[in-house]
């Protein structure tokens, strides 16, 4: 039998497992909200559509035949099965249980990211969140990742976008850097200075810089390259030279001062700059889990940009 035509009759076996159970047609239609010749005639239909006798009908009673019998108990299962579907369907909603895979660029989970998640397990016991540091593009479906952070002003436009913010980068170096050898005035002048810088790709130590309608772009050198935004900021602090980093990474230490903000009066742009994306696929069926999570770190990062937290 086709599975359409297997649809079909789901109807019809959930009224005859009543039937049996009830004893007669009037009691099941009355549980049916069903006239009794109604429930009559999606037995007849059914028995015709498995070609069975399934009940032997008198003026008093109903037999159930042998088949009768075992197409009840067949019946009685696939009904088991849905009920337990639907449970288990309830549980996941009330209860928010599972995993979520989450990806984010190195730095944003290790700085932004990482303290909500722990907030996020912390209210939500039930829920186990597995994150990877990605700083290049992600293919959610191939990797089979939940949600992506990216930062970027290019995203996805195959996915679901939701906008937390944006993050501007910044320059800094330490004091004693800076009194040892000069505060650079113009970009070019960062051609004498020690400069940390990604390395991801050949051209991150190529840095841009905008002020009102000029751009200009100054190929970087130093004595320290690594692609871990932490440890490029640790170089900075042990005064090793100028660092290239997010907003979000360096804005306490400017703050407090225990880092000097260099070339302030410039904006800089590179391929990890931009807003602050968050993306995940189109689902009719949101887990709960996942509906969970999108909103928590959406109110948290609001939260944050409006200085309420």
């Amino acid at each position: 039998m086709k599975t359409t035509q297997l649809v079909a009759l789901l109807p019809d076996l959930a009224t005859y497992t009543l039937v049996v159970q009830q004893g007669n047609f009037t009691n099941a239609a009355n549980s049916l909200a069903m006239t009794p010749s109604a429930v009559s005639k999606t037995i007849t239909r059914l028995e015709s559509a498995l070609a069975v006798k399934l009940i032997e009908r008198t003026t008093r009673t109903l037999r159930i035949t042998e088949e009768g019998q075992k197409v009840y108990e067949q019946a009685i299962q696939m009904l088991s099965a849905a009920e337990q579907a639907v449970e288990l369907s309830t549980n996941s909603h009330s209860q928010a249980q599972g995993s979520l895979l989450v990806s984010a660029p190195e730095a944003f989970l290790s700085v932004v990211l990482q303290p909500l998640i722990i907030d996020f397990l912390k209210k939500y016991p039930d829920i186990q969140i597995k994150a990877r540091a990605i700083d290049g593009a992600v293919d959610i479906q191939k990797q089979g990742i939940d949600v992506a952070f990216r930062l970027s002003e290019q995203p996805d436009e195959h996915l679901v976008l939701k906008e937390l913010g944006e993050t501007h980068l910044i320059l800094c170096a330490s004091k004693p850097y800076l009194m040892k050898h000069g505060t650079p005035q113009q970009p070019n002048d960062l051609l004498e200075h020690n400069c940390l810088y990604l390395a991801e790709t050949e051209h991150d130590n190529v840095w841009t810089f905008h002020k009102d309608d000029k751009s200009q772009s100054v190929t970087v050198s130093g004595r320290y390259a690594v692609n871990q935004a932490n440890l490029r900021f640790e170089g900075v602090k042990s005064h090793l030279g100028i660092g290239l980093f997010h907003d979000f990474v360096v804005a306490n230490a400017v703050a407090t001062g225990e880092v000097v903000q260099v070339l302030e009066d410039w904006t800089l742009t590179s391929n990890y700059h931009g807003n602050v994306l968050m993306q995940y696929a189109q689902t009719k069926y949101m887990p709960e889990r996942l509906r969970l999570f999108i909103d928590f770190i959406s109110q948290a990062l609001s939260k944050k940009s409006s200085g309420t937290q």
